[in-house]
């Protein structure tokens, strides 16, 4: 068989990275989540308030549950509403992670084309999670 068939040495990196970031991340929210409901870690809201905002328009939840905007929850970490956030984050953020995993390796390879390409994914990528373009962010 060609050796096309068989996936590049960097799409087996990728891929693995982001195999087990996955799984990682999932159980990074498995715990966190078991936090916050346990009440281990004392949420921001209140578990017993949390669903009278649900019914409010997200203004009213914002400034009646003082809550942080853009990336400011990290300010909150130790809240067990918001340590969620840390494998929510790790989940979104792992295509940046698996193309900052492959680029050495492309640029080793002498790829020049993939390593344009994967370098402004992640620009792209880290620019849009940042959102100062004022569409994106959280």
């Amino acid at each position: 068989m060609s050796d096309s068939v068989y996936p590049s040495q960097e799409q087996t990196n990728y891929a693995n990275l982001l195999f087990y970031g996955c799984w990682i991340g999932l159980a990074v929210m498995l715990v966190t989540y078991l936090l916050y409901v346990t009440e281990l870690l004392p949420p921001h809201v209140p578990l017993n308030e949390i669903t009278v905002y649900w019914t409010k328009p997200v203004g009213h939840y914002l400034e009646n549950a003082h809550a942080p905007q853009g990336w400011s929850w990290l300010n909150l970490l130790g809240k067990g509403d918001y340590v969620n956030f840390i494998g929510i984050v790790l989940l979104a953020g792992m295509s940046i992670l698996c193309y900052l995993r492959i680029i050495p390796a492309l640029l080793r390879k002498g790829d020049k084309p993939m390593v344009i390409i994967a370098v402004l994914e992640v620009l792209v990528l880290i620019v849009a999670a940042s959102g100062i373009v004022g569409a994106g962010g959280h």
